[in-house]
């Protein structure tokens, strides 16, 4: 399927993550296994047809729009045809994210009785890293002295600037002079001189948690939602939150506003003013 590559190409030129690259081809390759013709042959009922399959199948609608958005590329971007399909977007629900109170964060580390694990726990919260950004850190990217790290082309392809908290310095100083022997090496070893893998993170979050007696559904994302909401509440500004977690937008920072104690609002119920 030559088209394939020629989305690839594409979008590696415009910069696109290879994580949209491949759920693009992923998308590509099933809609073209319902819609056996030509790729300049597809007309706007096939893919109004193929989206109300996935509809009918009780598709999510961040899948529908990724299966879209897949599409157009190829059509508009690739074969210069324009698809007018006036089928709207599905809407995402807006769920407010799980997360942690402090006292419970300081359970799930209390928990961890593996060296290694509780420091990657206490890494992740303290400076709100996402998951792959931590598996993929280098020894030579922490300068410690000076409380900061750098996650290297991260989500969009970016660098970004975060935080070290300056209880987490001796200890990571000891773990890296015991395990990382080379400059570039991972500050997380997994199997074969590999860096960690995101699965094993994932299982030390879920086992800490449930030894923690934490009922809420509690994942590695779970401790960068806590980082931003707890900055949040010890009176950071948004813009400054939105920094240290990379967005670009103010909006996609706005959430953990939302998720703040109502302690930080300074707004009194209208029944407590009742006499």
């Amino acid at each position: 399927m030559d088209f394939i590559n020629l989305v690839v190409k594409e979008a590696l030129r415009r910069g696109y993550s290879l994580k949209t690259i491949q759920t693009y081809v992923q998308c590509l390759k099933q809609f073209f296994r319902i819609c056996l013709k030509d790729p300049k042959s597809v007309t706007k009922n096939d893919i109004k047809s193929y989206i109300d399959r996935l509809v009918e199948r009780g598709a999510p609608g961040n899948t529908i729009n990724v299966h879209l958005n897949a599409i157009k590329f190829l059509m508009e971007e690739i074969l210069s045809k324009k698809v007018l399909l006036k089928t709207k977007y599905s809407k995402i629900p807006k769920r407010l994210p799980t997360v942690l109170t402090k006292e419970e964060v300081q359970k799930l580390i209390h928990a961890t009785e593996n060296q290694k694990h509780s420091l990657i726990l206490k890494l992740m919260y303290s400076s709100g890293l996402r998951l792959s950004e931590l598996v993929h850190l280098k020894k030579e990217d922490l300068e410690l002295e000076r409380g900061l790290g750098w996650v290297r082309n991260g989500k969009g392809g970016k660098d970004r600037l975060f935080i070290i908290a300056e209880k987490l310095k001796k200890e990571l100083e000891q773990h890296i002079t015991t395990n990382c022997h080379s400059q570039d090496s991972w500050l997380f070893i997994g199997c074969k001189e590999r860096h960690l893998s995101q699965k094993s993170v994932q299982e030390i979050v879920k086992k800490s948690a449930k030894k923690a007696g934490i009922s809420k559904n509690v994942h590695p994302h779970t401790l960068r939602h806590s980082f931003a909401t707890h900055l949040i509440e010890d009176g950071y500004d948004l813009a400054q939150v939105q920094f240290l977690l990379g967005h670009n937008s103010a909006q996609t920072t706005m959430i953990y506003v939302h998720m703040g104690s109502p302690k930080m609002i300074n707004v009194r119920s209208p029944l407590d003013s009742l006499q």
